[in-house]
């Protein structure tokens, strides 16, 4: 089955990608790699959570913001390619937290992501991954999260 089919068997309807908020491209293809810029939880501009993790927003909640950044980044990835069917795999993930001092459960929150791109894409949605810690991300996001695909 394919990731457009996988989506709609899972209900998954992807948000309009979201704009740039500085001077860069949300994506650029070299070759048989798509490289996609940082993307936070935003829906429509409108940012549902705010702050660093976990003081200002639950692991829980940061899970599902990480949630979020995937479907905004699947939705780019449509853009790019037409067809989420163009993906072939998902090969490197960096995940960034807006951690509090002495959090370090960074893994846990990017599972949001993780855990869709494999429910999405199957074998193929599983990637290499970093998940770290960052004092601030832009506009107080509590998720930011940039990847890079193999596809057709």
């Amino acid at each position: 089955m394919g990731a457009e089919a996988r989506l709609q068997e899972l209900g998954i309807e992807l948000p309009n990608p979201p704009a740039p908020v500085a001077n860069y491209v949300r994506y650029v293809r070299v070759g048989n790699l798509l490289f996609l810029s940082g993307h936070g939880p935003d829906r429509n501009g409108v940012e549902p959570w705010a702050g660093s993790v976990p003081t200002e927003v639950s692991v829980e909640e940061a899970y599902k913001a990480a949630r979020s950044t995937g479907l905004n980044l699947l939705a780019s990835t449509r853009e790019a390619l037409g067809s989420l069917d163009r993906v072939k795999r998902i090969v490197k993930v960096l995940g960034m937290v807006n951690s509090a001092d002495g959090f370090g459960d960074q893994p846990a929150v990017i599972n949001g992501f993780s855990d869709l791109m494999v429910e999405v894409f199957g074998e193929a949605g599983r990637h290499a991954r970093s998940a770290v810690g960052m004092a601030a991300l832009p506009m107080r996001i509590p998720v930011e999260i940039e990847m890079i695909l193999e596809v057709e």
